[in-house]
């Protein structure tokens, strides 16, 4: 009786979980909808983007997830969609910073030195949408990333009351595809249960670093 009892338990905690999940992650996608663009022209304008960051190369092969974001981020500067980018991203040791790296292709690209800004504590996309208010005192901006990513970014925006819009760039297709949605289910599981359960705040908060030239309807 003790098994038949610990395996109804076990049966009952796995169904939650799934049911969890699946909740999870419907409800995020249908929390951004009317809010993710995929053209240039269809996306209203804001002063600032928050560029979300991705290591550069997966092992010596570019990496396509990192190539769009910054062919979207050129995109919108040039397109005056926005005129600041705020780079947010890992900075874990010397030979790994996400933001430089992104700032140095940027800069190559033609973007103005005085219209992008680093954010090196951009550990998470939960730590980069909160920072970009916290700390960069943004409480309005588009969002750059895959709509997957779009999605949650946009949810753990309106968690923070901010109001985010974004623009999702192209995704890898086929089976890296499939990893990385199936990844993306467990991702915002937990964004839900960092927001609503677990009260997660970013790893580091501060000092306030505002945006010079960003007005006051933006802070």
């Amino acid at each position: 009786m003790a098994i038949r009892r610990l395996a109804r338990l076990v049966f009952i905690a796995v169904i939650f979980a799934l049911v969890t999940m699946v909740a999870s992650d419907l409800a995020i996608t249908l929390n951004a909808r009317d809010r993710v663009y995929t053209d240039v022209d269809d996306l209203p304008k804001r002063q600032v983007a928050l560029v979300l960051g991705t290591s550069k190369y997966i092992g010596k092969t570019p990496n396509p997830y990192y190539t769009h974001r910054i062919e979207a981020a050129e995109a919108l500067y040039k397109a005056n969609k926005v005129s600041h980018l705020l780079l947010s991203g890992d900075n874990a040791h010397r030979s790994y910073n996400e933001p430089w790296t992104m700032k140095r292709d940027l800069l190559k690209a033609g973007i103005a030195d005085d219209a992008i800004h680093l954010d090196y504590a951009g550990f998470r996309t939960l730590d980069s949408v909160v920072r970009a208010k916290t700390v960069f005192s943004l409480a309005r901006f588009t969002v750059v990333s895959q709509q997957f990513h779009c999605e949650r970014a946009l949810f753990l925006a309106d968690v923070n009351n901010i109001d985010a819009i974004c623009y999702a760039v192209a995704s890898p297709q086929g089976w890296a595809g499939i990893k990385i949605r199936l990844r993306e289910v467990l991702a915002r599981t937990k964004a839900v249960l960092d927001s609503f359960i677990l009260n997660v705040k970013p790893k580091f908060t501060g000092p306030k670093e505002p945006i010079d030239g960003v007005t006051a309807t933006e802070l």
